[in-house]
């Protein structure tokens, strides 16, 4: 008779990317790119807010683990960028609120984009 030698397999390891590092640095990436994404309408500052202070948490967190200090790093960036956009966006929608300010109460759209014209025009 012919012994066939049965060969088990090595064990499969199926964790989660960044399910051994650093979640708190994959978070604030994650909160730093939506609230990049979503600052030209201001909840974009929230989330950066939010982000950069979990990638503050991370960068420390990666200082005493040695694992997850380029997402943290990318974490705080992209939740710079999120905030600055935002706060961006606040100043040039007040100055366009400000300069348009007559121009509120037309009859028509036209009239209105007549008006908001008239007001850039040198």
């Amino acid at each position: 008779m012919n012994t066939q030698e049965i060969v088990t397999p090595p064990p499969h390891h199926t964790a989660l990317p960044g399910a051994d590092g650093n979640g708190l640095a994959v978070a604030a990436v994650l909160l730093g790119v939506i609230g990049w994404i979503t600052s030209v309408v201001l909840i974009g500052g929230l989330l950066g807010v939010i982000g950069l202070v979990l990638g503050v948490a991370a960068l420390r967190k990666a200082g005493r683990t040695g694992t997850g200090r380029g997402m943290s790093v990318t974490g705080l960036v992209t939740s710079c960028l999120a905030i600055v956009v935002s706060v961006l966006v606040a100043v040039f929608m007040t100055w366009y609120a400000n300069k348009t300010q007559q121009c509120y109460d037309p009859g028509s759209f036209r009239q209105y984009r007549q008006c908001v014209h008239q007001q850039f025009a040198p």
